[in-house]
Formats: structure tokens, C-alpha cells, sequence
């Protein structure tokens, strides 16, 4: 089952474990005027998350639902939700709508400019493009500005079980994970490229006060910094020779 923990006021954390990867899969729901859901989550986790999201809102209520690139856990079951949402319409970077959302979704996406708004009532949602961080040219975050919240994605990934938020750093725990994958299969999982420190450090100059992790906990604390610390930790692994 779901696990549902609020991470902030009105923002709402639905974490599902999937023990053969040993990976937790968040998805976050912030309730205002205009609800929105960032990460769909798979298509076969669609049922249980749509459960969450009911024991919270009525999920036809949703009004927006936004990811950071197109992958299967952050928009995998967006067609599922367009269709028990009537009025909801994807939010992604201006390139996912014209490489993938345009064909993809049952209604056409509303496409974000760089630092462009989403205003959902009370909450201000900025959009900063990142493109290949964590990967994929059509890649971004999204700065809920009341509140400090980046949801980030993929950025912070933890393997494991987790608690849902913690003040202690998770950056151990993601440069345990990038040390994992850069000696498996999944190699490369995040690229680092002659950018990416200078779009870590953009993010970190918005400073956000909580990171919102796909995979592991919600950090709270220093994030600009723990922002900065990462830029160090990618390099440091995914630069490495092999």
C-alpha cells in the first residue's frame, strides 16, 4: 500500500516500495485552488496512487499534472489520469510537448517557458529547464515558491526503503547510489556534462528550502547547499574514467 506523509503544508508525498529494485517511487499531490500532481507514477501503479490521491482529493479535481522528462514512473500513466481528470492538462518543458506530449497525451500539454509561472491559487510553481539533469534534453523542476519546495525529480536518488522526510543530509546516500549504478547495468543513469554544474548552482540560487525526491526522502534543510554539494558529488562519480 501507499504510503501518504505530508511534506509541507498541503503537499502531500505518495511513496510506493518496489522491493525488486529496492526503490521507492514518490509522487507529490499539492492541494490548492487548482490541484496538481507531479510524477503520474507507471501505468501498473496507477491504481494504487489514484487510491492515495482519493484518500486526500477527488482525483477528478486534479487540474494539473507535471514531471520532469518522459519516463515511464514520471509520466507513464498521464493518459490514465487525463481520463478520471476532465479538466487537468499536462505542464511540461516546452521541448517534452513538442518531442513527446503533443503525440502522447489524449489532451495537449501546456508547454513551459524558462522561469515561467504556474499559478494553481495560493501556490506559484516556477519552472527551470535542466536539460540532461538528471537526463533528457526535454528535462526540468518545478520551484514551489511559497514554500521552498523543488521538486527535483530524480536529482537525490536513494535506494531504499526510506523515511519520508529527514534534516539529515542525503547526499551519502546519493552518492552511494551513483557509485552502484556506475559499476551495473545502469551506467550513466545521469550524465554529467559541461552544464551541469552551472544548472545545479541556478537551482541553488533559488533557494529552495525542502528537495522533493522522486526516489528517497524529502530533504529539509540548507538545499541550496546540499544543491551545491551535489554539483561536487556528479562530478566526482560520473566523471571519472573508466
Amino acid at each position: 500500500m501507499p504510503r501518504v506523509t505530508e511534506v509541507a503544508p498541503d503537499l502531500y508525498q505518495i511513496s510506493i516500495h518496489m522491493p525488486e529494485f529496492d526503490l521507492q517511487f514518490n509522487h507529490f499531490l499539492s492541494v490548492d485552488e487548482e490541484p496538481l500532481l507531479f510524477h503520474t507514477g507507471m501505468r501498473m501503479m496507477f491504481p494504487a496512487v489514484r487510491e492515495a490521491v482519493a484518500s486526500i482529493i477527488d482525483p477528478a479535481a486534479l487540474r494539473w499534472i507535471s514531471f520532469s522528462h518522459f519516463e515511464v514512473d514520471e509520466c507513464g500513466a498521464l493518459n490514465e489520469w487525463l481520463e478520471v481528470a476532465p479538466h487537468a492538462q499536462a505542464a511540461c518543458s516546452l521541448v517534452a510537448a513538442m518531442v513527446n506530449l503533443n503525440d502522447f497525451a489524449n489532451r495537449p500539454p501546456r508547454a513551459l517557458q524558462q522561469d515561467e509561472v504556474l499559478v494553481t491559487g495560493e501556490r506559484r510553481f516556477r519552472f527551470r529547464k535542466t536539460p540532461h539533469l538528471p537526463h533528457g534534453w526535454d528535462a526540468g523542476v518545478l520551484l514551489e515558491e511559497s514554500e521552498g519546495t523543488l521538486l527535483c525529480s530524480d536529482l537525490f536518488h536513494q535506494i531504499g526503503d526510506v523515511e519520508p522526510v529527514t534534516e539529515t543530509s542525503v547526499i551519502g546516500r546519493t552518492r552511494a547510489a551513483l557509485v552502484e549504478y556506475q559499476a551495473g547495468p545502469l551506467m550513466d543513469y545521469v550524465p554529467w556534462t559541461p552544464y551541469s554544474r552551472q544548472l545545479l548552482h541556478g537551482l541553488a540560487e533559488l533557494q529552495p528550502k525542502r528537495l522533493a525526491a522522486m526516489h528517497g526522502s524529502t530533504f529539509v534543510g540548507d538545499a541550496g547547499e546540499a544543491l551545491r554539494e551535489l554539483a561536487d558529488v556528479f562530478e566526482e562519480v560520473l566523471s571519472a574514467p573508466r
